[in-house]
């Protein structure tokens, strides 16, 4: 089977408008924007509808919840709102995608606070821009306990991670890190489970 170049192919307004868009998302190449975009049109028109509506739900439903940041389309989320869960407990990650993959392994049972991002002066990403102050406010006079690092183990997690601890250990809360069984440099989300647990089951105080 003969494979097809579409950049030889007529520009369709549509199609050029559609390939760009896509060639807009992180990982997403000019290659894969386009075997993407002819796919879609290749899609049942029912399908391409409902991935369509699918990318507008997540913008009008999807908002960050007002105490933990993580995304919801119910504020408080379903985590804030478990009186199941341990309140003594917050543990402290970057992204959204932390939380899934924590809550994958199951080996965490307490709160939650998503910084959206580390300090990254490179990248002009000062602690301001993270959502560090309204952790703050949540620790003052809170009933937590333990406050657990699980911010990525590079440059940018380890320096928001410093930044942190100082801020914290002043309030006499027990602050703890995952262990080292992360590799330096690998971003949470993509750690197997195994690794995961032993990470969090070995966490260390700071």
């Amino acid at each position: 089977m003969t494979s097809r170049n579409f950049d030889s192919l007529p520009t369709v307004e549509p199609v050029a408008r559609l390939i760009e868009e896509l060639n807009k998302l992180p990982g997403i190449g000019p290659k894969t924007a386009q075997r993407l975009t002819y796919h879609v049109i290749r899609l049942p028109a029912e399908e391409a509808r409902a991935l369509a509506q699918a990318v507008l739900d997540v913008k009008e439903r999807v908002v960050f919840c007002s105490r933990c940041y993580n995304i919801t389309d119910k504020d408080p989320c379903a985590v804030c709102t478990d009186l199941r869960r341990d309140q003594t407990r917050i543990c402290v990650v970057e992204e959204p995608l932390d939380v899934l993959a924590l809550e994958r392994v199951q080996v965490y049972r307490g709160m939650y606070h998503v910084l959206h991002g580390v300090i990254s002066p490179m990248h002009g990403v000062g602690p301001d821009d993270l959502r560090i102050r309204e952790l703050l406010v949540r620790l003052q006079g809170s009933g937590v306990q333990e406050v657990v690092l699980a911010l990525n183990p590079s440059l940018e997690g380890e320096a928001t991670s410093m930044y942190l601890q100082k801020l914290i250990a002043p309030l006499g809360i027990r602050l703890t890190r995952l262990a080292r069984g992360l590799p330096a440099g690998s971003e949470l989300e993509y750690a197997d489970e195994v690794t995961l647990t032993r990470a969090f089951e070995g966490r260390q105080e700071l």
